[in-house]
Protein backbone atom coordinates (compact mmCIF):
# COMPACT_ATOMS: atom_id res chain seq x y z
CA UNK A 1 0.00 0.00 0.00
CA UNK A 2 1.41 3.33 -0.95
CA UNK A 3 2.25 5.68 1.80
CA UNK A 4 0.28 9.39 1.21
CA UNK A 5 2.08 12.06 0.57
CA UNK A 6 2.42 15.11 3.53
CA UNK A 7 2.05 17.86 1.45
CA UNK A 8 -0.56 16.39 -0.46
CA UNK A 9 -2.59 16.11 3.71
CA UNK A 10 -1.49 19.52 3.97
CA UNK A 11 -3.14 21.23 0.91
CA UNK A 12 -6.23 18.90 1.45
CA UNK A 13 -5.84 20.00 5.25
CA UNK A 14 -5.73 24.14 3.76
CA UNK A 15 -8.42 23.96 1.77
CA UNK A 16 -10.70 22.62 4.02
CA UNK A 17 -9.58 25.57 6.39
CA UNK A 18 -10.58 27.59 3.64
CA UNK A 19 -13.66 26.24 2.70
CA UNK A 20 -14.60 26.40 6.78
CA UNK A 21 -13.89 29.48 6.94
CA UNK A 22 -16.04 30.66 4.15
CA UNK A 23 -18.92 29.09 5.37
CA UNK A 24 -19.02 31.08 8.59
CA UNK A 25 -20.87 33.97 9.32
CA UNK A 26 -19.16 37.14 9.20
CA UNK A 27 -19.07 39.33 12.49
CA UNK A 28 -21.72 41.94 12.13
CA UNK A 29 -19.99 45.62 11.44
CA UNK A 30 -20.35 48.24 13.77
CA UNK A 31 -23.32 50.68 13.03
CA UNK A 32 -22.51 53.74 12.64
CA UNK A 33 -24.50 55.00 15.87
CA UNK A 34 -22.19 52.27 17.64
CA UNK A 35 -19.88 54.76 20.36
CA UNK A 36 -16.64 53.59 20.13
CA UNK A 37 -15.27 56.30 22.41
CA UNK A 38 -18.22 56.29 24.80
CA UNK A 39 -17.62 54.59 28.18
CA UNK A 40 -20.18 55.32 30.10
CA UNK A 41 -23.88 54.55 28.72
CA UNK A 42 -25.67 57.56 27.19
CA UNK A 43 -28.72 58.64 28.65
CA UNK A 44 -32.33 56.84 27.33
CA UNK A 45 -33.46 59.86 26.30
CA UNK A 46 -30.60 60.66 23.44
CA UNK A 47 -31.29 59.27 19.93
CA UNK A 48 -28.95 56.42 19.24
CA UNK A 49 -27.26 58.62 16.58
CA UNK A 50 -25.72 60.89 19.32
CA UNK A 51 -23.46 58.60 20.00
CA UNK A 52 -21.36 58.81 16.65
CA UNK A 53 -21.65 62.51 17.15
CA UNK A 54 -20.24 62.16 20.60
CA UNK A 55 -17.62 60.17 19.44
CA UNK A 56 -16.58 62.60 16.57
CA UNK A 57 -16.71 65.54 18.84
CA UNK A 58 -14.24 63.51 21.28
CA UNK A 59 -11.95 62.99 18.20
CA UNK A 60 -12.33 66.86 17.17
CA UNK A 61 -13.82 65.59 13.84
CA UNK A 62 -14.04 65.32 11.28
CA UNK A 63 -18.03 66.47 11.50
CA UNK A 64 -21.07 65.94 8.51
CA UNK A 65 -22.30 69.63 8.44
CA UNK A 66 -19.84 72.66 7.92
CA UNK A 67 -21.81 73.96 10.85
CA UNK A 68 -21.11 71.77 13.23
CA UNK A 69 -18.35 73.23 15.99
CA UNK A 70 -19.55 76.63 14.91
CA UNK A 71 -20.20 79.26 18.18
CA UNK A 72 -23.85 78.38 19.56
CA UNK A 73 -25.02 81.93 20.47
CA UNK A 74 -27.34 80.69 22.97
CA UNK A 75 -29.76 83.74 22.14
CA UNK A 76 -33.07 81.87 23.18
CA UNK A 77 -31.49 82.30 27.08
CA UNK A 78 -32.47 78.63 27.89
CA UNK A 79 -28.73 77.61 28.77
CA UNK A 80 -26.77 79.20 31.81
CA UNK A 81 -25.35 82.60 31.28
CA UNK A 82 -22.05 82.14 29.83
CA UNK A 83 -19.16 83.92 27.61
CA UNK A 84 -19.55 84.33 23.86
CA UNK A 85 -17.83 81.05 22.30
CA UNK A 86 -18.36 78.87 25.36
CA UNK A 87 -21.09 77.00 23.63
CA UNK A 88 -20.48 75.00 20.59
CA UNK A 89 -23.66 72.98 18.33
CA UNK A 90 -23.08 69.98 16.81
CA UNK A 91 -25.61 67.91 14.63
CA UNK A 92 -27.32 65.03 15.68
CA UNK A 93 -28.45 63.00 12.25
CA UNK A 94 -32.14 62.45 11.96
CA UNK A 95 -32.81 59.43 9.55
CA UNK A 96 -34.78 60.21 6.46
CA UNK A 97 -34.17 63.96 7.24
CA UNK A 98 -33.50 65.76 3.55
CA UNK A 99 -31.86 68.39 5.50
CA UNK A 100 -30.05 68.48 9.12
CA UNK A 101 -33.13 68.34 11.21
CA UNK A 102 -33.52 69.69 14.58
CA UNK A 103 -31.46 67.78 16.73
CA UNK A 104 -28.30 68.85 18.30
CA UNK A 105 -25.53 68.38 20.77
CA UNK A 106 -24.43 71.50 22.88
CA UNK A 107 -21.32 71.19 24.24
CA UNK A 108 -19.82 74.20 26.88
CA UNK A 109 -16.17 74.55 27.44
CA UNK A 110 -12.82 73.77 25.62
CA UNK A 111 -12.30 70.60 26.12
CA UNK A 112 -16.54 70.10 26.83
CA UNK A 113 -17.41 70.05 30.28
CA UNK A 114 -21.19 70.26 29.75
CA UNK A 115 -23.38 68.60 27.34
CA UNK A 116 -27.16 69.34 26.62
CA UNK A 117 -29.35 67.93 23.82
CA UNK A 118 -32.32 69.78 21.95
CA UNK A 119 -34.38 67.61 19.75
CA UNK A 120 -36.52 70.30 18.94
CA UNK A 121 -34.20 73.21 17.36
CA UNK A 122 -33.29 74.92 20.38
CA UNK A 123 -36.55 75.15 22.12
CA UNK A 124 -35.83 72.73 24.98
CA UNK A 125 -32.70 71.63 26.80
CA UNK A 126 -31.90 68.59 28.71
CA UNK A 127 -28.02 68.47 30.33
CA UNK A 128 -26.68 64.82 30.49
CA UNK A 129 -23.16 63.45 31.62
CA UNK A 130 -21.02 61.70 29.34
CA UNK A 131 -17.67 60.85 29.96
CA UNK A 132 -15.02 59.22 27.55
Amino acid sequence: MRRLNPLILLAALALAVVFWQQRQPAAPAASASTSTIAAAPLPSFLPPEAASTLDSIARGGPFDHRQDGVTFGNYEGLLPKQPRGYYHEYTVETPGASTRGARRIITGGNPPAVYYYTGDHYQSFRRFEWHR
